[in-house]
């Protein structure tokens, strides 16, 4: 089967859920509203300028996991995705999905925003898999730490790659949609990249490789 690779935030999504998942958290007052604004911030910047230290941020991002029960995490998860994530959702974005599916190809979500927030998107977007970091879980309960290599940048390579090893799937005639610098390593692994409303830098890029470069702006 072909596969139909997709980045999420920025591209499927108009907006970043990883950023947005933080402003949730210090709208709904369940952690130091000033401190962790101020550190959301900080690594939204370095994302966009492609300096981010990914480890750092996980430590950042998923430690507030560790805080709360399966069930509460579930509970603000839902509320998450009404407030923050449909409002996110593109009708161009669902149909180019929809144009892949049609055409019998397997949806591959590949992002650096951890499991925990993604997993339900990817869902919600009729992904076939999702590729994300893995937030670590012991005894049902998350500890605030990762598992193994994040899908960020040369990572999103190096976990793509384990998985075509354990699933037999092949990258012959494959397609990736993102609109950040960051993947840059993927999009010069697939066979048709194509930049999506892309930072100036991606925009730059594609120009002067030929890819091509669409908008899903609704």
């Amino acid at each position: 089967m072909t596969l139909a690779i997709f980045d999420l935030d920025g591209t499927l999504l108009n907006g970043d859920s990883d950023y947005t998942w933080g402003q949730f958290l210090v709208e709904k007052g369940l952690v130091d509203t000033q401190v962790y604004k101020a550190a959301n911030d900080k690594f939204f910047l370095q994302y966009q300028s492609g300096t981010l230290d990914i480890y750092e941020y996980l430590a950042f991002s998923l430690a507030p996991l560790s805080q709360f029960s399966n069930a509460e995490l579930a509970d603000l998860h839902h509320t998450f995705m009404q407030e923050k994530i449909q409002p996110m959702m593109q009708a161009k974005a669902n149909a180019l999905v929809k144009h892949h599916k049609d055409q019998g190809h397997f949806l591959l979500m590949i992002t650096a925003t951890n499991q925990f927030v993604t997993g339900p998107i990817a869902d919600a977007l009729g992904m076939d898999h999702i590729i994300a970091p893995v937030p670590e879980i012991i005894d049902q309960h998350y500890t605030g730490k990762i598992v193994g290599i994040p899908s960020f940048q040369a990572g999103k390579v190096t976990r793509l790659n384990e998985w075509l090893a354990e699933t037999g799937h092949s990258m012959q005639d494959s397609y990736f949609y993102s609109d950040s610098r960051n993947d840059l390593p993927l999009l010069e692994l697939v066979t048709h990249p194509i930049a999506v409303d892309a930072d100036e830098t991606l925009t730059r890029i594609a120009k002067d490789r030929g890819w091509q470069h669409i908008s899903l702006r609704d």
